[in-house]
């Protein structure tokens, strides 16, 4: 796969959260992220608990086997 740019990567972030949340709620959640100290690692850690990685793989197959079923 050929790496994409940066400005790739926002439009397509940026077009995930709004496909997601709504153009309301994605810009709601962007200004939340800028709002205070961030740490992506200890964000990361809430929201996948417990799962190790092979379960996070198997439930992120499955979520992209259930979109693709239902297009």
């Amino acid at each position: 796969m050929t790496p994409i740019t940066d400005t790739e990567v926002k439009q397509k972030g940026l077009g995930a959260l709004i496909d997601a949340l709504g153009e309301v709620d994605a810009e709601r959640f962007i200004t939340l992220l800028n709002r205070e100290p961030f740490d992506y690692t200890q964000w990361q850690k809430n929201i996948f608990g417990n799962l190790d990685v092979h379960d996070l793989s198997k439930r992120a197959m499955q979520a992209r086997n259930d979109r693709n079923a239902s297009l």
